[in-house]
């Protein structure tokens, strides 16, 4: 796979609060609008690679402030840094750089961690 910007979302549609995921090759990146910053993230838990913002259960119930929750074990992460934040997680999730084109969220599809 190429490293290339992905459309993600527009910024209406992701915006203060909002999150998204995106399948890009065999990676789910999931995308954060955290008061007008935005973040992504690999969407598989560092415990055992279970995803969290795709698996189906809603947002509401895995994003809390800045912290994104698996829903097997309940590992939490910053959403800002991809840190674990409690066990049984203790690696980091990879971070994507976002930005926004033409009101676009787009994320780069090669991992900066």
């Amino acid at each position: 796979m190429t490293p290339d910007w992905i459309d993600v979302a527009t910024v209406d549609e992701l915006g203060p609060g909002k999150s998204h995921f995106i399948e890009v090759g065999d990676v789910t990146i999931a995308v954060f609008n955290l008061d007008g910053e935005y973040f992504a993230l690999e969407d598989a838990c560092t415990h055992d690679g279970s995803r969290m913002l795709s698996c189906g259960v809603e947002a509401k119930f895995l994003v809390h402030g800045e912290r994104l929750m698996c829903p097997r074990h309940g590992a939490q992460f910053c959403i800002r840094t991809g840190t674990a934040l409690s066990r049984p997680a203790t690696g980091a999730l990879a971070r994507f750089a976002v930005r926004v084109e033409s009101d676009q969220v787009q994320v780069y599809s090669e991992s900066q961690t």
